[in-house]
């Protein structure tokens, strides 16, 4: 069994926005991807970005940049 980590999510209100993250973020070299959202956490469209705790100015800065509207920012192990 693998072991669980503590992972930064971001949570999005449509699905254009999840691919949005996913579009830019990879232009932005940020390491990361699209996952479904866990049941402890409720998402409009069902996708969360996932990516390392330690990036989390750094995906809030390409949501910002990027006008990508982020439902919210949650820490949970997987």
């Amino acid at each position: 069994m693998r072991e669980k980590k503590l992972w930064l999510l971001a949570t999005f209100h449509t699905t254009a926005g999840a691919i949005a993250m996913e579009k830019y973020g990879a232009q932005e070299q940020l390491p990361g991807r699209l996952i479904p959202v866990p049941r402890a956490i409720t998402s409009d469209c069902g996708m969360a970005w996932r990516t390392e705790r330690s990036l989390r100015a750094d995906t809030e800065r390409v949501a910002r940049e990027h006008a990508i509207d982020v439902a919210g920012y949650y820490e949970m192990e997987l």
